[in-house]
């Protein structure tokens, strides 16, 4: 069986194997697909230096297909419930096609605006997507204001030797929108790719519950920290 808030250093095609059907209320996450390449440029810096990145192998585990675990998704979610998966522009063909063959309703293609840009060959790049799926019957979001374009800078956390904690960290509040549109106080939220924890931070901070995965060690034992960090931290009441 599995546990509430908690985060498991597993490969979740594996740990979701102990999740009961139709007992999550809302999957919010960033599998690790591949980037766009960019070998064509010598003077970047951070992880596009390295040749590995610079060929779009950001992670070490970069090889999830959505086809693999987007029927776990559907078994655990619970009816008319929702499911967001984010994508970049070059996976968004494959996306598409493996949802619309699955059980999943898509809804709508959500926009993150990063306010800040990358280099690329052509136009910079600015902006990730947001797969907004459905289970079941059409479900409205909690706030209907809420536009398709979502704004929160691209700000990543850093280590004391000023590298990054994680090199798609994806800000809290993006997520906290996301959670907070989808379920209700007390939900479970599951996020199978759980990087350096951010989602597990944006449901303490809304009074939901979560069940992570995350395969890497180093961001594991990061997102147990940084949850633990926002456990401990005093509230007004």
């Amino acid at each position: 069986m599995i546990e509430l808030d908690k985060i498991y250093n597993e490969d979740c095609l594996e740990g979701m194997k102990r999740i009961p059907d139709g007992s999550v209320d809302c999957i919010a996450t960033d599998p690790p697909y591949k980037v766009t390449a960019r070998g064509g440029y010598t003077t970047m810096s951070g992880y596009w230096a390295k040749d590995k990145a610079r060929k779009g192998d950001i992670f070490d585990h970069n090889n999830c297909d959505i086809a693999d675990y987007l029927p776990e998704f559907y078994r655990v979610l619970a009816e008319d419930a929702h499911c967001y998966i984010m994508c970049n522009h070059s996976n968004l063909p494959h996306f598409f096609d493996v949802i619309n063959k699955s059980d999943f309703h898509f809804t709508k293609l959500l926009v993150w605006d990063k306010q800040s840009k990358i280099c690329g060959t052509y136009y910079m790049g600015q902006v990730e997507f947001i797969f907004f799926l459905r289970k079941g019957k059409n479900k409205p979001i909690n706030e209907c204001g809420t536009s398709d374009l979502l704004s929160f800078a691209n700000k990543r956390d850093k280590n004391a030797d000023g590298s990054n904690v994680h090199d798609s960290q994806k800000p809290v509040a993006l997520m906290r929108t996301l959670i907070e549109n989808s379920t209700d106080i007390n939900g479970i939220v599951l996020d199978p790719f759980m990087g350096s924890g951010t989602t597990a931070i944006a449901c303490i901070k809304e009074s939901r519950h979560f069940i992570g995965f995350e395969l890497n060690k180093e961001y594991y034992d990061k997102a147990c920290e940084r949850t633990q960090e926002e456990l401990s931290e005093p509230t007004l009441f």
